[in-house]
């Protein structure tokens, strides 16, 4: 018995970023590309997107944070990222229990 070979359809080349997008929006994946071939990669160079928020903090706290970043010679504002990831990751964690 012969194997069925598995053709996909050829990608359309697209104009821009929209145009893909909007190719993408309706289209079926599986007819383009072959899910069961691919690996795994880590993106290991690509940087998170940002987005600025306002927060109100009383200013004691932050003179703490500042004092506290001022010791690790690091900004005041990257040491309050860190906790909030470590904090974030500890509740990830717990809830999975």
């Amino acid at each position: 018995m012969r194997p069925i070979k598995d053709t996909k359809k050829k990608l359309p080349e697209f104009k821009n970023e929209d145009a893909e997008r909007r190719f993408w929006a309706t289209a079926d994946s599986t007819e383009y590309v072959d899910w069961q071939a691919g690996t795994r990669r880590k993106l290991v160079q690509l940087k998170p997107s940002l987005r600025t928020i306002s927060l109100r903090l009383p200013v004691s706290m932050i003179e703490d944070l500042k004092v506290l970043a001022n010791r690790r010679d690091v900004p005041y504002q990257s040491l309050l990222k860190v906790f909030l990831a470590e904090r974030l990751a500890s509740e990830r964690q717990q809830r999975a229990r």
